[in-house]
């Protein structure tokens, strides 16, 4: 014990490195799909290390992981924070903030009720709402009070122990919320609603291995008969003959020789045509109109792409998959894979609107991908290489202006901290890369490890510095703390169920997923996706999560300033 006392004195890194690694190997065990998740295991093994030893921790590293980690956070969802505030967004923004705002007021109901400290009042808010960069600026908030350093070490430690507290009950209650009462208090069938939702978006499920005309596509070559029914007919005429679905054709050989194709060119009888669409339509209709499917491997050899896009043009911002289509000539020869918001999978179906921001990925004939691909945004290429200029200059300006903005209250002048301001530093760069994609580049590899170490370190540290005081802070808690988390936990998803569907007239599905994001619970997500066996659940969760994201995190230092 001495020597391990002694070595983590004189390498204090080396404890949060363990702390971090047994957080998320700890994080990763869940019972019937819940669990702590790694940064709460992070947070408690930060506090069972530093329970047994004192580990000198570094407020400088602290803060540069912290800032990092707002700063990617902010860049995460800058796009989408935008995009909910206008057209249909605003409705999904409004149930965000609404819940928001019931959960801080309910946190401070309680924290007043049960007599807590600014400390134990910003570990209840983080905890029961399960946001745990909340945490993080409510400790921050604690370091800029007015008080000795040892009280103020006391109140951060009895942050770690609320947040810890009431972090599980707060976890399990949107799950359960979310996925099995809520559905009870509107009278829905899951399973119900979900397929009348996919046939109002064009999701056909009815067939196992038929898929939407959006998706991945094959190409196809049929020599026509002397009576088929394209003979005579243009290009374009051709294409038009199947309503219900996206035909191309992309190749035409006519007496040996390949034959650039337009829309004006009229087919001939013994023509051999290169299709691209759908196997099943190419199966099932090309194949049975008198056409015959042969092998030419010259014709069949069309250089094909498949790319994401990052939607930046009003061209096709707020319209559907449908009426994108619907300008054949534009879109003409690709087809939709997939489609990326906020880094979650959407459905892709004719209904799904595009949101700025969206990665798409396309896949056709070269010319027509890149084609399109410029009317729509900007190709995401692969690249490691991070804009260190915009993440530098932005966390700096972030950090200034945390610190320079003041809000005045009554005779007191509050700033709004270095975290809040890094917070929408990040937030400002990520729309504008959303619009300038060159702009502020920074891949979702790097994103991801700013995220995840960044703040499972930084609560590490928190952990080990709340170690010393965190059975006497657990003592002091007592019942009455988990018991008003559980308040706090419901509260907002009670408040935000009524205001979203007899309010804002939501639908009852998404909103569950919305209510999820609200509360930025990933998990509670995919048990609604569970039990109604389908996916589309997701489009509102990703309305509501950004606003979500800054707001909880904002009301960290919020609580802090109005309890102290």
């Amino acid at each position: 014990m001495d020597w391990l006392a002694a070595t983590f004195t004189k390498y204090p890194e080396l404890a949060v490195f363990l702390a971090v690694g047994t957080g998320y190997w700890a994080g990763a065990f869940k019972f019937r799909g819940i669990g702590l998740g790694p940064v709460t295991c992070s947070l408690l093994a930060g506090c069972l290390v530093g329970y047994f030893f004192k580990v000198p921790v570094s407020a400088t590293a602290k803060s540069i992981l912290f800032l990092l980690f707002l700063f990617s956070i902010g860049y995460s969802v800058g796009p989408k924070f935008v995009a909910a505030m206008k057209g249909d967004g605003l409705r999904w923004g409004l149930l965000s903030i609404a819940m928001c705002l019931v959960g801080l007021g309910t946190a401070y109901a309680m924290a007043r009720l049960l007599g807590l400290d600014p400390g134990f009042a910003a570990g209840l808010l983080s905890g029961a709402l399960t946001e745990s960069p909340a945490l993080g600026t409510a400790i921050e908030a604690i370091q800029s009070l007015d008080l000795p350093q040892e009280a103020r070490d006391r109140l951060a430690a009895n942050a770690a122990v609320g947040d810890a507290v009431c972090y599980l009950f707060g976890t399990v209650g949107v799950i359960v919320f979310c996925s099995v009462i809520a559905p009870r208090l509107l009278g829905l069938d899951l399973q119900a609603e979900a397929h009348k939702v996919e046939r109002e978006m064009g999701i056909d499920r009815s067939k196992p291995g038929v898929f939407s005309a959006w998706r991945p596509f094959e190409l196809r070559a049929y020599r026509l008969a002397a009576d088929g029914r394209a003979v005579g007919k243009t290009l374009g005429e051709a294409e038009a003959m199947v309503p219900d679905a996206r035909v191309f054709i992309e190749r035409i050989r006519r007496a040996g020789q390949l034959v650039e194709p337009r829309l004006d060119t009229r087919l001939q009888a013994g023509d051999i045509v290169v299709l691209s669409g759908r196997r099943e339509v190419l199966v099932e209709i090309i194949g049975k109109a008198g056409a015959d499917e042969i092998e030419d491997r010259e014709a069949l050899e069309v250089p094909t792409a498949s790319f994401g896009v990052f939607v930046t043009s009003g061209r096709v911002i707020g319209k559907s998959l449908a009426r994108i289509a619907s300008d054949a000539e534009a879109v003409r020869g690709v087809f939709v894979r997939g489609i990326t918001r906020g880094g979650v999978s959407i459905p892709v179906a004719s209904g799904t609107v595009i949101e700025r921001g969206d990665v798409i990925e396309i896949t056709g004939p070269e010319p027509a991908v890149l084609r399109v691909a410029d009317l729509v945004g900007q190709v995401v290429t692969p690249s490691d290489a991070t804009d260190f200029v915009a993440l530098g200059l932005g966390i700096c300006a972030g950090v200034l202006l945390g610190a320079a903005f003041v809000i005045p209250v009554g005779g007191l002048k509050i700033s709004i901290g270095t975290s809040i301001g890094t917070l929408m530093a990040g937030l400002l760069v990520g729309y504008l890369h959303s619009i300038r994609p060159l702009f502020g580049r920074i891949p979702e590899g790097a994103l991801a490890l700013m995220s995840s170490l960044g703040l499972a370190s930084f609560v590490a540290m928190v952990g080990l510095g709340a170690g010393p005081h965190f059975v006497q802070g657990l003592r002091e808690a007592g019942l009455g703390l988990f018991f008003g988390g559980m308040v706090v936990t419901m509260m907002p998803l009670v408040a935000g169920l009524y205001i979203g569907r007899y309010v804002l007239k939501l639908n009852p599905l998404l909103l569950l997923g919305g209510l999820a994001g609200a509360q930025t619970m990933t998990a509670a997500l995919a048990a609604v996706q569970e039990r109604s066996g389908s996916s589309v659940a997701v489009l509102g969760y990703s309305g509501t999560v950004a606003i979500g994201h800054i707001l909880l995190t904002a009301w960290g230092t919020v609580i802090v300033k109005l309890l102290s």
